[in-house]
């Protein structure tokens, strides 16, 4: 626990754990290598998952030849790459097609609602981005950042729902222990329950309050600093920079704020009432855009796996909840082609691509045909799944589906493909294998196949 409180005009700093999504002090001032350390690797992940399960036809496969009814409600727009098009949402992300790898045979394997793709059977029920916190330590060795994030719409907007725990919990960490479990800021957490900072804890959630508190507790530090060793003073300037810089987005420059923010696309006037879900597309459209530039900063300043989710708003059936595909499309697909293009667009210029692995799915496809009211409901067969940098062979589309958009039409991609993906793009696997204290499970997923053609 860190307190701080006043007395005598000084800041007394009582120091034992601080949990920072898994940090504690002991280790920083220890300066010794973690396993990630040793091993190496300094890519990061951005997994944007879709919850709801959006439609592989409206997305990245339009299937325009086939009947109405089948064929993308959206039309189709052309991309850069030669006889490919996307759904008439995402022109922005068709000029970009060549940095791009699209799987049309992706089969997540059930049309159950969930979050399996990032906390399933095949992560053994932990969140993926626990691996990345075992592997490399909870935190960062250089900023103090955790390695393990997970961003919802509040971490951004304040006045954004809360996180939906019905389908599954993303701080689900599995074998590995609470220490591994994601840092969720704006959504509870280590942070939130760990850290006093002379701040209620009703105003501990407000993160502007929070960012004040950090700057007065590092003018406090640095009036003080005779009193402290040398080793404590290090560690103090890089929890204090970590956790205060990268998770503030005014610290950006105000154009790349706008050339992110999503805001503008969808107006909450122009978002029809009648959906149950009207709160969280109004939510996602004002939030989309920061949360990406949020895991932008995150990455670049040291975090290793982090997931963004949207609340639960791809579940586009056409009933009393949800839109139909065309109007839902509207909601939520302008948003998604406009965040990860600024996002794609944004780690290009910096330099980042190579270094940064994007995934974009959710947790299952809909329906090849279009129901009555002009949705489509739950399928397993089929699902949309887009990467992007992270090393691999980009510019390409792996497998082909049917006709219809409704199974593969080549050997399926499916989950543990995925994960085998993500971990040999992030880790070296063969000194995975001789790593000492390796748990047998991430030594399994490392052994999982990966995507082909990537």
């Amino acid at each position: 626990m860190l307190t701080i409180h006043d007395g005598n005009r000084r800041d007394f700093l009582r120091i034992g754990t601080l949990g920072l999504g898994g940090l504690a002090l002991p280790g920083l001032l220890s300066g010794a290598d973690s396993p990630g350390t040793r091993l190496g690797q300094d890519r990061s992940v951005v997994f944007l998952f879709l919850h709801g399960g959006p439609s592989q036809i409206e997305t990245f496969d339009p299937k325009m030849t086939a009947p109405e009814g089948i064929r993308s409600a959206t039309g189709e727009v052309k991309t850069c790459l030669p006889g490919v098009t996307f759904g008439g949402s995402f022109p922005r992300l068709a000029r970009l097609a060549d940095r791009l790898g699209v799987v049309r045979s992706f089969v997540s394997g059930d049309g159950n609602h969930d979050i399996k793709p990032i906390v399933g059977r095949d992560s053994f029920q932990s969140n993926l981005g626990a691996i990345c916190s075992h592997i490399r330590g909870p935190n960062d060795d250089l900023t103090g950042l955790p390695t393990n994030v997970a961003l919802f719409p509040r971490a951004v907007e304040p006045k954004a729902g809360p996180k939906q725990d019905g389908f599954g919990k993303f701080e689900a960490t599995g074998i590995f222990g609470p220490s591994c479990a994601p840092f969720m800021p704006g959504a509870g957490g280590n942070l939130q329950r760990d850290m006093e900072l002379r701040l209620s804890r009703d105003r501990l959630g407000d993160r502007r309050h929070l960012l004040q508190s950090f700057d007065q507790l590092k003018a406090g530090f640095d009036a003080n600093a005779d009193a402290m060793d040398a080793s404590r003073a290090k560690a103090f300037q890089v929890l204090l920079k970590g956790a205060g810089d990268a998770f503030d987005l005014a610290k950006e420059n105000g154009r790349t704020i706008d050339r992110y923010d999503t805001a503008p696309l969808v107006r909450p006037e122009n978002i029809d009432k009648k959906w149950a879900n009207y709160k969280h597309y109004v939510d996602n459209a004002k939030s989309l855009g920061r949360l990406m530039l949020l895991a932008r900063r995150l990455c670049e300043r040291g975090a290793g796996f982090v997931t963004v989710t949207t609340n639960f708003v791809w579940d586009m059936h056409a009933d009393g909840n949800n839109a139909p595909m065309a109007e839902g499309m509207r909601y939520m697909g302008v948003p998604l082609d406009h965040a990860v293009s600024a996002f794609l667009d944004d780690v290009e210029a910096r330099g980042l691509s190579k270094k940064i692995l994007l995934v974009v799915c959710g947790e299952m496809g809909r329906t090849p045909r279009i129901n009555k009211g002009g949705g489509r409901d739950h399928w397993g067969n089929l699902a949309p799944l887009l990467l992007a940098g992270g090393g691999l062979e980009m510019g390409r589309v792996v497998g082909q589906s049917t006709r219809n958009a409704g199974d593969a039409a080549t050997e399926p991609v499916r989950i543990k493909h995925l994960i085998g993906t993500i971990m040999n793009a992030m880790y070296d696997v063969g000194k995975l294998r001789v790593q000492r204290g390796v748990p047998r499970e991430v030594l399994t997923m490392a052994e999982y196949p990966t995507i082909p053609g990537l």
